[in-house]
């Protein structure tokens, strides 16, 4: 591999392996040291393809969830199951591992920045913007932008679009679905936001206990289920679906009007 190989958004390859090392050095103890996360499944990362693979995951904090992933991703890779110890497997990251962040997100200092060229597939958010609801259009240079990280590699997606536990999840996710008939994973996390401040970068809490659950891929039928059928079955694999809420914690739950009046934001 050349010292100045970019990968297809342009990004040294050799600069970006560093970043991963790095943060991955400083961010380590996060998830084996004052916190403990619990891992299940990551046997199944070893068998996937090197490309056109997308995880679907409910998403907790901006930064912790996909740095965890990429920490268990890479150790599985390095025949570690089930648990991140010895940060060995870090010397050689998986570099095509990508993730799908709002560029506003991206873009709001020095930090997001780094870890945006660790591998942020940055894409202009149609229904919230400045803390404000809005409704634009897609763009379609983001979906392109989606598409041509998942031909290089892996992609990682949260598709409720929010933080915010029991979202509706965006139809954009079925369109990508459809369009690139990648394998789709599910991934269940719990015990970030407990853990971290919404942006999972400062420390809220120690000695959390904190969950990965990684479930086999999707059976999909691309070419005849509708965007609707797959966005129910994006629901169920991460959990989120409003048949889950009677087991959630009550300070939780959303009354069915109000996730009615969620799903309209839909694009």
């Amino acid at each position: 591999m050349g010292l100045f190989k970019r990968n297809p958004f342009g990004h040294i390859l050799f600069l970006k392996r560093w970043l991963i090392r790095i943060l991955g050095a400083l961010t380590h103890r996060r998830f084996k040291g004052f916190n403990t996360l619990e891992i299940d499944g990551s046997e199944i990362i070893k068998g996937l393809p090197d490309k056109n693979v997308l995880f679907v995951s409910n998403h907790q904090t901006y930064f912790a969830d996909v740095v965890a992933m990429f920490h268990v991703f890479n150790a599985a890779l390095s025949g570690r199951e089930d648990n991140i110890k010895n940060i060995g497997y870090l010397w050689n990251p998986k570099l095509n591992i990508y993730f799908v962040a709002a560029k506003e997100t991206m873009q709001s200092g020095l930090l997001p920045k780094i870890l945006a060229y660790a591998g942020s597939v940055s894409i202009e958010r149609t229904w919230r913007e400045k803390g404000k609801e809005v409704n634009k259009q897609v763009k379609m240079s983001d979906v392109s932008n989606i598409s041509k990280a998942l031909n290089d590699g892996w992609v990682i997606t949260f598709p409720q679009g929010t933080t915010k536990p029991w979202k509706p999840i965006r139809r954009g996710t079925a369109h990508i679905i459809k369009q690139n008939k990648p394998i789709v994973v599910p991934i269940v996390i719990d015990g970030f936001r407990r853990s971290f401040d919404k942006k999972g970068i400062r420390v809220r809490k120690k000695g959390i206990l904190q969950s990965m659950e990684i479930k086999k891929p999707l059976d999909i039928d691309y070419e005849n289920e509708t965007m609707d059928q797959i966005v129910e079955k994006l629901e169920y694999a991460i959990e989120q679906h409003p048949s889950f809420l009677k087991v959630i914690p009550a300070e939780e739950l959303k009354t069915e009007e109000e996730l009615n009046k969620e799903r309209q934001w839909r694009y």
